[in-house]
């Protein structure tokens, strides 16, 4: 794999390239870096260009200071300025967790631009913020997310040497089949060690205003539809959902009313995955994207 660093709409973001072919962009979540793709990169860059990003704030990519400089307007600009950088007309999206969140984002802002759409676990950001502002299972499971916007989420992430992280990601994901070395371990560990990488993270929440009603006036949901109109939530673009049934933190409820808004619609479900999908089931996530982007699925 290739490191690489793009200057790019006030930052410098960092990124991994591997082998030729048709490109597909990685978008991951949090509290992640661009290694959550390893092997997935490793498999789909056998036969396509596969590109890895550390989105802005994270890992080795720079970290604007302000809350407001991770709007999803700038982490859309991001994405589209790293295509231009890499002269791509045109990709494929694999994303994941806040990944996906801008994934979705991009695809509703910038559809030309985007070939074939893959996204793990999040459903379409219209039927996301419904579930926020109207189901009280779905509102039950994000109470996390007012955490991460207060200022007790960086202590509760970061003492004890990232123990929270630890058990959250590597310790669950390793509990439901993922396989991850010491050096891997290693290598996640020091991304968050990275200074502010974690408060970084934290800022897509806090610039997002996305949760559930948190009692104090906001009626939940988030700002990742602003400045888009109604008839722009209709995605054309063939997407393939891939579910992992076993996600706490995301409740298939989301999907209701998705096939309205994603006509060309596919849904694979792995129901022994849980939220780290990515880790737990790469083998599977490799499968069903190499087989989507062929049109088999």
């Amino acid at each position: 794999m290739q490191h690489h660093y793009a200057d790019i709409n006030g930052i410098r973001m960092h990124y991994v390239t591997h082998g030729a072919g048709e490109p597909i962009i990685f978008l991951h979540g949090f509290p992640e870096y661009w290694g959550a793709w390893k092997k997935e990169l490793n498999d789909l860059g056998k036969d396509h260009y596969v590109i890895a990003p550390d989105l802005r704030g994270y890992n080795l990519t720079s970290r604007p200071q302000k809350v407001e400089d991770y709007h999803i307007k700038h982490l859309v600009e991001d994405v589209r300025a790293l295509m231009q950088h890499l002269g791509l007309k045109k990709s494929s999206i694999v994303c994941q967790d806040w990944g996906a969140l801008l994934g979705w984002s991009f695809l509703l802002r910038h559809p030309d631009l985007v070939t074939r759409f893959v996204t793990i676990n999040i459903t379409h950001p219209a039927l996301f913020d419904r579930e926020l502002r109207e189901n009280p299972r779905q509102q039950l499971a994000a109470q996390y997310m007012l955490v991460f916007a207060s200022p007790q989420a960086e202590p509760q992430l970061m003492g004890d040497d990232f123990a929270w992280a630890k058990q959250a990601v590597i310790n669950d994901a390793r509990a439901h089949g993922a396989i991850l070395s010491e050096d891997d371990v290693a290598e996640w560990v020091a991304s968050w060690r990275q200074p502010g990488a974690i408060t970084a993270g934290l800022n897509y929440y806090r610039a997002a205003k996305m949760g559930p009603p948190d009692g104090e006036g906001h009626p939940g949901g988030s700002n990742l539809l602003e400045g888009l109109k109604p008839d722009q939530y209709v995605v054309h673009t063939p997407v393939l959902f891939i579910h992992g049934e076993q996600d706490t933190y995301l409740l298939a409820d989301g999907q209701r009313g998705l096939k309205e808004l994603v006509p060309n619609l596919t849904i694979r479900r792995l129901p022994d995955a849980t939220h780290w999908v990515a880790l737990e089931k790469p083998r599977e996530v490799s499968q069903f994207v190499r087989e989507f982007l062929r049109g088999q699925g």
